[in-house]
């Protein structure tokens, strides 16, 4: 029997038109009405591959409602050739299935053909015979077909049209409405989306896009091995991660899980043809969402992801939160600072934040009575894509519980309540936080109560304020004093001057001896140095516990005596502001006069302003509250002067 296609059809016509000679007139055209009834018929029914019809290179399968198509192609520029399946007559065309992606035909090759073996299977033979490509699934039955349906799906069937194979088993880089995408961990299958290796190679490339396990499930898209993307928690209409995504019942977005047989699959359902649509993952990444649009005869691109750095995962490593509307985009979370300030000042971000105070759950308190140790607190954050790897807590049904369970446990980092899904904690390292402008999740960070709801940003706001503090002081502060002092007379000699500093409530400051202070700054070592001021030098240093401070060691040469130095130490110990850096303590041994202050991890105003990258972190905003700190810390200076000054007189 010869096959319906366009070659075949032509020898018949041919045939027909030499026998029509032999006809009379009215014979020979009843004879040539019928021929053409008999091809519209075979060919609207022409949509089966069977034992006895193979598809050959000339030839494509056609869905019944002329929608899909199947059949050989090969890609521009290229040497190889595949079968697929693509949208008929759209233009530009668009490949959604690929049965031989990883086992190309050579171009060259005129003899291949798809056929049905005898063992009932699809199989795909090259010239020479050699099976490039089959089905190869149990077939019971002695006669299959294969046929290509309007949805797309080219399914294998035996005699009792019970299906044994289907192509949306088996997704290559593109998941068509009613297609599921999803694992089973049960037998290890895993249905994902693998992108095309280049525009013009469908061999299988780095980018992959599927759907998590757990509870609830995620879609993820990987790079290699690495995640690349993140779409959030299914919460039983969207993920959560995925800004605006339709969550009406008209989407047909629905994920089917049953963790007693180990399945998870995530499906758009579509009850006809009338709208098209797919969503594929391109070879850099992009896993977007097309639909036709009738109006311009065209794809038009619904939603792609990711579509900014921010959604990129992790871009602002652990404990960092990502912005695509500011400048620069990542921050550290209220009560962390940059693992690396160096690396963080460049644009690379992907180290992320560290603490910046330990949390006090996770001190040792055996020493301290536990009346005196102030608990963590819960920084809030509104609008936020929640971090990866969560931990569900299906038992706790209100964000009371959920607050309540965290509070209670140390190794609760964050926790989120999401109404309609649950109690989200979590216990390791917060990654890939994203801040959204509209939409999003309440998230809750522990931190410890020393860094309450105190940003970056507002850290280096009192941090330059203290342009008033360790320089500031050596110069303004004390040269009040200074005049003031000499008003007084000299203090008593010997060591009256300790008498002196209990008598001025300064006896919680620290004695500490010079050695302890070579040891903390590496014998003032040049690295260690931070700064030089009119009266001498400032480093960095770090005490027995850990603690960093920096040490001002006053120079023989500034001028400061013995008695503006104790003046000094009364003022700056009854100073309390937080404009102002705390002292901590002292040292005066022999000719060594120094003071050890609280250290700031931010430089002066000037490293930020004449920096053409840092300038950028100083809004106008951020400056008028600099010069609001300044001017405050300015007026409690002059205030004691002038409080002094009336005690003088």
């Amino acid at each position: 029997m010869c096959r319906i296609n366009q070659s075949c059809r032509a020898r018949e016509v041919h045939s027909v038109i030499l026998n029509m000679r032999l006809m009379t007139p009215w014979c020979s055209f009843l004879v040539f009405f019928f021929l053409l009834l008999v091809r519209d018929i075979a060919s609207g029914a022409d949509h089966n591959i069977t034992p006895s019809e193979p598809l050959f290179q000339n030839q494509t399968l056609v869905s019944s409602g002329q929608i899909f198509e199947l059949g050989f192609f090969t890609p521009n520029g290229s040497e190889n050739q595949y079968v697929g399946i693509w949208y008929k007559n759209l233009r530009p065309s668009r490949i959604v299935w690929v049965a031989n992606r990883d086992s190309p035909l050579a171009s060259a090759d005129r003899s291949a053909k798809l056929k049905i073996g005898s063992d009932g299977n699809l199989k795909l033979v090259d010239g020479q015979q050699n099976i490039v490509w089959s089905t190869n699934v149990s077939v019971q039955s002695n006669y299959t077909a294969a046929m290509l349906s309007d949805g797309g799906n080219f399914v294998l069937k035996d005699k009792n049209s019970i299906e044994v194979w289907a192509s949306f088993d088996y997704p290559t880089d593109t998941i068509l409405p009613n297609m599921k995408i999803g694992l089973n961990t049960r037998t290890g299958e895993r249905r994902v989306l693998v992108s095309w290796k280049n525009d013009n190679d469908p061999s299988s490339g780095n980018f992959t896009t599927g759907i998590t396990s757990e509870t609830p499930p995620q879609v993820f898209t990987w790079n290699g091995w690495t995640s690349y993307w993140r779409g959030g928690p299914w919460d039983k209409s969207t993920f959560i991660g995925i800004p605006n995504m339709d969550s009406s019942y008209y989407s047909g977005y629905a994920v089917q899980q049953d963790p007693l047989q180990g399945t998870t699959y995530f499906s758009c359902a579509s009850d006809n043809n009338s709208y098209l649509a797919y969503a594929s993952i391109s070879p850099g990444g992009i896993l977007a969402l097309m639909i036709w649009d009738y109006g311009s005869n065209s794809w038009l691109k619904s939603r792609a992801s990711p579509s900014n750095s921010c959604e990129v995962y992790g871009t602002c490593g652990p404990f960092g939160v990502c912005n695509s509307m500011n400048s620069p985009i990542c921050r550290c979370i209220k009560g962390f600072m940059p693992r690396s300030k160096e690396e963080w000042n460049r644009g690379n971000w992907t180290r992320g934040c560290i603490r910046e105070a330990e949390l006090s759950c996770q001190k040792n308190t055996s020493r301290t009575p536990s009346t005196q140790v102030k608990k963590d607190v819960f920084v809030h954050m509104n609008q936020m894509k929640v971090p990866d790897s969560a931990e569900y807590l299906s038992d706790i049904g209100d964000v009371g519980g959920c607050q309540s369970w965290c509070m209670n446990n140390c190794s609760c980092l964050a926790y989120s309540y999401v109404h309609a899904i649950g109690c989200f904690v979590w216990a390791k390292d917060l990654i890939d936080i994203q801040e959204f402008s509209t939409a999003g999740q309440d998230v809750y960070i522990r931190v410890a109560h020393d860094n309450t709801g105190m940003s970056t940003q507002e850290k280096l706001i009192i941090s330059t304020s203290t342009i008033l503090g360790i320089m500031f002081e050596g110069t303004a502060i004390f040269g009040l004093w200074k005049w003031t002092a000499s008003k007084r007379g000299k203090m008593s000699p010997g060591n009256a001057w300790k008498d002196q500093l209990k008598q001025d409530d300064a006896s919680e400051l620290t004695l500490f001896s010079f050695s302890s202070l070579l040891l903390a700054t590496n014998n003032f070592d040049a690295t260690n140095k931070l700064g030089q001021g009119g009266f001498g030098p400032v480093y960095k240093g770090m005490l027995n516990d850990g603690k960093e401070i920096a040490v001002k060691r006053l120079s023989s040469s500034s001028g400061q005596g013995m008695e503006e130095f104790k003046n000094e130490i009364i003022l700056i110990s009854k100073l309390q502001h937080r404009n102002l850096v705390r002292l901590m303590g002292f040292c005066i041994e022999g000719e060594e006069k120094i003071l050890v202050y609280e250290y700031l991890s931010n430089k002066s105003l000037d490293s930020f302003l004449f920096d053409s990258k840092r300038k950028a972190e100083l809004n106008w905003d951020t400056r008028f509250r600099i010069i609001q700190g300044i001017a405050s810390g300015l007026c409690i200076c002059i205030a004691i002067l002038t409080f002094e000054l009336s005690i003088e007189i």
